[in-house]
Order: C-alpha cells, then structure tokens, then sequence
C-alpha cells in the first residue's frame, strides 16, 4: 500500500519505544531517590554504530540530543539528518585535527582535556562563527597522574581547573561543566562521588558551568546519585555493541 511502513522500520519503532520509556523510568527512579526532580537530568542517546534513521526514530519520540564518539561516522549522520532540531554532543576522544569538522556540527564537545585541544576548537569555532559548548573530561582512573591524558581520555583532577581556565578563557568557547567515564572494573558511586567535587570546585569558579555529563547504560542511578545531569545512553536504547559507548 503506498505510504505503508515497512515492518521492519515499524518494528524498530516499537523496540526503540519500548526501550526508551524503560530507560525514562530508570532515571526518574533514580531522580526520586535522590530527592532530584527528574527533568533535571537530560539522556543523551549515543547512536554510535547506528544509522541515522534510528536518529529520526529518536527525534520523532521526542529525544532531543543525541551524541557520537568518531568524528568519521558524526559527520555525515549529522549532515543526513540537519533538518532535525536537535542538539547534538560529541563525547569521543578527539584529535586535534579533528577539531575542524567537530566544530562545524557539534553543540557541546563532553572530551576536552588538553589546552592544545582547547585551542584548536575555538579556532575553529570562530571561523564557523559558532559557540561551542565544552566540558573538561576528568580521568577517573586509580592509576591517574597529573599532567597525562588517561588512556580513555581525560585530565587528572589536578589539572582540569587548568584545562577549564582555558576555555572560559577562549572566544568562541563556553564552558558548561565536566565529564568522566567510570573506571573499568572500579566502583561507578565512588568514581562518580569524586567527579561530583571536582564539579563543584569548578562549579564555584565558574557558575555557568553547571553541567556533569557521566552515567550510561550500566550505571546511570550512580551517577544520578552524585549530581550527574546528562547520562550518555546507547546500550539500553538501541542495542549492544563496543564498550565505553553507553
């Protein structure tokens, strides 16, 4: 019949639907638990490894931000999907040859850990005549030290205030906040009870950077438990695939 669904675009309508009111209910849960109002806290569905017609499924259930890990795949899902309103995040590790092509889709950058990358970004915000949001990426990892990048990213708590100096510091660049992957293998409440005080250090400095983008599939309630307010969700809502994606 002309106009008719394909069934299995219908289906995956569904499973994705399905799945997103579960993960809602997740984190109102944990929001109540917490005493926190539950529109404090954004989910951002990660569509890592998923084609941007799971994007519109999303956007057309009411998801507004969606985010990436690899520029190669964020660029041209966002170009096929530009006529949706949505804000999107990229929170991969990033190269500083990356910064060109992130900054020309990107509304928030959550893996900012090195003033170099720092000032690759605004450079080329300011020649898009954008403001790219950005957080500090924190390295939680036991083994951190300071002055090195972790090997999933991020800066070593001592550094970050650095890190989060630059960009405040930066035209073209607005810092929003802070973001951490849990350890693997390591307790996410703990982790995430220290991001929560680098948070608020940074917090103090800077109020408008009020944003803690940790929490994914596994362990969103931890992070909702210590202040996050964007969780990074692939898993639960589209399906498996690679670690360290949600």
């Amino acid at each position: 019949m002309s106009g008719a669904v394909p069934e299995g675009d219908r289906q995956r309508r569904e499973r994705i639907a399905e799945n997103l009111r579960a993960v809602r209910e997740r984190a109102a849960r944990a929001c109540e638990k917490a005493g926190r109002p539950a529109q404090d806290v954004t989910i951002i569905a990660v569509t890592k490894t998923y084609p941007a017609s799971d994007v519109r499924i999303l956007a057309g259930l009411g998801v507004t931000d969606v985010g990436e890990n690899r520029d190669q795949e964020a660029a041209p899902k966002a170009a096929a999907t530009a006529d949706l309103r949505l804000t999107r995040h990229f929170i991969g590790q990033l190269q500083t040859n990356k910064a060109k092509s992130v900054a020309r889709y990107a509304d928030m950058v959550h893996s900012v850990d090195r003033e170099r990358l720092v000032a690759a970004l605004g450079a080329r915000a300011r020649v898009e005549g954008r403001e790219l949001g950005c957080l500090v990426q924190v390295d939680l990892d036991p083994g951190s030290a300071a002055g090195v990048i972790g090997p999933r990213g991020g800066a070593d708590p001592r550094d970050v205030p650095a890190v989060a100096d630059r960009i405040a510091e930066e035209e073209g660049l607005a810092l929003r906040g802070v973001m951490a992957v849990a350890p693997l293998g390591g307790d996410p409440a703990e982790a995430f009870a220290r991001l929560r005080t680098v948070a608020e250090d940074i917090r103090a400095r800077y109020p408008q950077a009020r944003v803690v983008s940790a929490g994914m599939s596994g362990d969103m309630e931890a992070a909702i438990e210590n202040g996050a307010t964007h969780l990074r969700v692939g898993t639960a809502l589209l399906g498996g695939r690679g670690p360290n994606v949600g």
